[in-house]
């Protein structure tokens, strides 16, 4: 898969466990849009057009996204295994797919880390029903901090504002359901059809009436959700100053950041974006909840999961050689 990092920095093995944990990153309709190449002195990351979604996200800002999530997923794998990352974003102007060069430097890992990275492997996008606990205050200020040192904002919904945003989630929601190509490229990506891309339909319940805010429907749903208690999730926006592809970058990295806080914490999670894929719904979000400042990237539904549901089945992904390309000589210099 790779060649051995020399000049003291990480070794294969090394290499492949941080990779291995990056890849269990969360993406749009679990396509991996993500490409690694090792150099000799780091990594670097490309995002992979041929898993554009025309229909799902034309804009490919979910791809980008995604790739951002997958970025912050490396960064702590590292750091949990003794190497901090330095991170140029969009280092090559020519290519807008490079995404990032990441530079690998000696670090003592934080307690911080360890419990992030651990983390990975624990967190699921749980479509379910939440309870009606309610998310304590000091943890929903505690992901807003730890989006906010990645360069994002994290606006809860609350009221009006929350209102607003799901009538909107709905909205999206309909007008999916009257699009044709929408609906074929849904069932292209879902409903088990044994590949270690796509959502299965292990992962995926059955839309119920009157659901505040359905995720995507996706074909062959088989995830039973019991739940009959109040749901008492919250509702986050997670939104950049500017709307440029270093921003999305940037903003999948704050989702990482606080989809792993919040299951560290015990907290269950699911991402929304289908409503921020239309323009004009995606306007909604932003003068509904942010006060018409900052572009919302992510909707980020945040709760407690039930005590009597069951663990979620882990997502498939591809393997790490089939996301990895060969050695990279002649750009080593670059990362």
């Amino acid at each position: 898969m790779m060649t051995t990092m020399d000049r003291g920095l990480p070794d294969d093995h090394t290499a492949k466990a941080a990779l291995e944990l990056a890849v269990r990153a969360p993406s749009v309709r679990n396509t991996q849009p993500w490409r690694w190449r090792i150099g000799d002195r780091g990594v670097r990351l490309y995002l992979d057009p041929a898993r554009a979604l025309p229909s799902t996200d034309p804009d490919q800002r979910d791809l980008v996204l995604s790739c951002g999530a997958a970025l912050h997923h490396l960064r702590i794998a590292f750091a949990a295994l003794g190497w901090s990352a330095v991170v140029h974003r969009l280092p090559t102007p020519a290519d807008p797919n490079h995404l990032a060069s990441i530079e690998l430097v000696r670090h003592r890992p934080t307690p911080q880390d360890i419990a992030l990275s651990a983390a990975i492997t624990r967190r699921r996008t749980d479509r379910r029903h939440f309870s009606s606990w309610p998310v304590p205050p000091g943890y929903l200020g505690l992901v807003t901090e730890r989006a906010a040192t990645l360069g994002a904002i994290v606006r809860q919904a609350s009221d009006r504002s929350r209102d607003r945003l799901v009538d909107t989630l709905r909205l999206a929601a309909e007008q999916h359901a009257e699009d044709p190509e929408y609906q074929l490229e849904s069932a292209e990506w879902s409903s088990g059809h044994g590949t270690p891309d796509g959502v299965p339909a292990g992962s995926t319940p059955r839309l119920r009436a009157g659901d505040e805010s359905p995720p995507r429907a996706l074909a062959g749903a088989q995830l039973v959700d019991e739940a009959h208690e109040p749901d008492f999730a919250e509702l986050l926006v997670l939104g950049t100053a500017a709307d440029d592809r270093v921003s999305r970058l940037c903003a999948g990295e704050a989702l990482s950041a606080v989809l792993l806080t919040a299951t560290n914490v015990g907290l269950a999670t699911c991402v929304l974006t289908e409503s921020l894929a239309i323009p004009v719904l995606r306007r909604r979000v932003r003068v509904g909840v942010l006060d018409d400042y900052g572009y919302p990237q992510a909707v980020i539904r945040i709760g407690w999961a039930p005590t009597s549901t069951e663990q979620l089945p882990i997502t498939p992904r591809r393997a790490v050689e089939d996301v990895v390309d060969p050695f990279d000589t002649a750009g080593a210099a670059a990362c």
